[in-house]
């Protein structure tokens, strides 16, 4: 990589994909400034919630009072989404006036039914209302597709049905896809031959990376995701969150960590990777537990650590 490699959008999925994988439930105002910090540390995209019964996911809880503390004290120009799981979040999502919302499905069709009860193509035709309605009210579109590397069930997944729902999300009218190794089973190679095939039918500047780091290669994907010319990743700030499919895997992969290697490949993120190690600090004292991030356990010896 040169040292002007170009720019990388970093989507912190933290205070939704990870807190609802933490065992200590956070209350809103906990979750409202931890956003807050992630915001002061650099992140511009950001995952605030989710409109979903609080049964299925008690920690999240509330998302309507975290949007609402905080679209009136974030710049404008911070994109923070919502995901909605049917009709009724979107109508929870609409009444607050969040302006960013995610849906999700997989490439599995046995994840979906264990998951939502729903084949991926069912999932897929329930969406499509609700993202119709979502642009219609000039909302952004976020779409996740889990187990695109690998399914706990139905292990690896045809590169033909990994560009059959990329596509018909972006079809029905979403923004961007994220990609997701729900399980953290990819690899490099794996990784090419997938993102090969997807460059030819669909635009890469609308495709997003979303590693897992259960088997210590979320790292070395990410390179090769930027190496085929995906521009945009998701992370978890101090690795917040696990898989549940894989008792005690690390899950998702740290953002202060994915930050770090692609500023060193000479990237621009704009996140300030000393701020989020702080807020690591606040996140072990919050959710009573050590963080397991590398960089987080290693970070007296950071120091000046792009100098020449």
């Amino acid at each position: 990589m040169s040292s002007n490699a170009g720019t990388i959008k970093i989507v912190e999925v933290g205070p939704r994909d990870g807190l609802q994988n933490e065992s200590k439930i956070l209350p809103p105002s906990d979750r409202i400034q931890l956003i807050e910090k992630l915001v002061d540390a650099g992140l511009r995209f950001l995952e605030g919630g989710s409109f979903v019964s609080p049964k299925a996911i008690p920690q999240m809880e509330n998302s309507e009072q975290v949007w609402e503390v905080l679209s009136g004290k974030i710049p404008e120009e911070i994109d923070l989404s919502f995901l909605v799981a049917n009709e009724k979040g979107l109508e929870r999502a609409t009444k607050v006036g969040v302006k960013s919302i995610a849906v999700f499905t997989a490439t599995s069709d046995a994840f979906t039914q264990k998951n939502i009860n729903r084949t991926v193509m069912e999932s897929i035709n329930d969406f499509r209302p609700i993202v119709k309605a979502g642009k219609a009210a000039g909302m952004r579109v976020r779409g996740y597709v889990s187990t695109v590397f690998g399914c706990p069930y139905e292990g690896r997944q045809p590169i033909e049905k990994i560009v059959e729902v990329a596509d018909a999300l972006l079809k029905m009218g979403c923004d961007e896809i994220s990609l997701g190794d729900t399980i953290g089973v990819a690899h490099p190679r794996q990784i090419k031959e997938v993102l090969s095939r997807l460059r030819s039918v669909l635009p890469m500047a609308r495709l997003a990376g979303h590693f897992h780091d259960t088997r210590g290669m979320a790292l070395m994907n990410i390179r090769a995701a930027a190496d085929e010319g995906v521009r945009i990743f998701d992370s978890s700030v101090s690795g917040l969150g696990g898989c549940p499919y894989a008792p005690g895997s690390s899950g998702n992969v740290a953002t202060e960590e994915v930050v770090w290697m692609l500023e060193g490949f000479g990237f621009h993120t704009g996140v300030d990777v000393e701020k989020l190690l702080t807020l690591g600090e606040w996140l072990e004292a919050k959710l009573a537990r050590p963080m397991r991030g590398r960089l987080f356990q290693s970070k007296p010896k950071l120091l000046n650590y792009f100098e020449a």
